[in-house]
């Protein structure tokens, strides 16, 4: 497919940021066995990858502001266009050596998301998206999957940790969901879960308690593949409420609905 010029800036960025983390992925065995342990250097691997993004997209865009995990928000002269990047959304996978984890990018224009790519650099995957012209995973374009029989769907979800979250309420909504679904999976890396759920691996999707970057590039590449995308109160208030349900029309609906019954249930439990 034929890329826009800011799009190809953006798959450029990736690619070089990812290969120094799938060089570092394979250090991370290496670090299990040593006395430090390999936390240190993953950190420094996160912060070298977003250093690499932030140069490369302001070389090609010196205006535009950006958002990054490890370096906060950075204003440009151009208000209306902004980054807001994820360098390596799995750290805790990556820490462990599982190859599951990405590069994610997405560019906002005037608060709307106009351009996003997740990247996994363990697999050399490639999702991407634009604006009105489709998603795409290695120049194949790629569409949600079809499934209406919650019985037969795949469902990813996140899992607060204790300390962290709601877990009373998330206790509540995995109930239901595994009551409905056939099946959960918790991978670890929401920018993925998004990517896959474009893609038609995953039939649903929901996570509570996530910023900005962990959703940007994946609320676009759902919707441009033919899916629903929404806050858990079904709004457009993702970013800024920091959860999100996504699916195909049917599945995105039904997910909501049972969402919402497990936070009755919740809120009606003893203490």
């Amino acid at each position: 497919m034929q890329h826009s010029a800011v799009l190809n800036v953006m798959i450029k960025a990736a690619y070089r940021a990812g290969r120094g983390l799938k060089r570092d992925l394979g250090e991370i065995e290496k670090l299990q066995v040593s006395v430090k342990g390999p936390g240190n250097f993953v950190t420094a691997a996160d912060r070298r990858a977003e250093e690499i993004l932030r140069e490369d997209l302001a070389k090609a865009r010196p205006d535009y502001g950006f958002l990054g995990e490890e370096g906060g928000l950075h204003r440009g002269s151009d208000k209306t266009h902004r980054w807001i990047v994820d360098p390596l959304d799995g750290t805790t996978n990556f820490l462990h050596g599982i190859p599951h984890f990405a590069v994610s990018i997405a560019l906002e224009r005037e608060g709307v998301i106009v351009a996003g790519l997740t990247y996994n650099p363990a697999n050399d995957e490639l999702f991407v998206a634009e604006r009105g012209k489709g998603a795409f995973l290695d120049n194949q374009r790629i569409r949600v999957a079809a499934r209406r029989r919650l019985g037969e769907a795949i469902v990813g979800c996140g899992l607060p940790h204790y300390g962290r979250g709601d877990l009373a309420l998330a206790r509540f909504e995995i109930a239901a969901a595994q009551q409905n679904f056939a099946g959960l999976r918790r991978y670890g890396s929401a920018s993925l879960d998004l990517a896959w759920v474009a893609a038609g691996r995953l039939d649903a999707y929901w996570e509570r308690d996530l910023s900005p970057w962990d959703m940007a590039a994946g609320v676009l590449l759902v919707r441009e593949a033919g899916g629903f995308v929404s806050d858990l109160d079904g709004g457009d208030a993702i970013l800024a409420k920091g959860h999100v349900a996504a699916g195909n029309e049917t599945m995105h609906r039904e997910l909501l609905r049972l969402l919402s019954e497990a936070r009755k249930a919740a809120a009606a439990a003893p203490a």
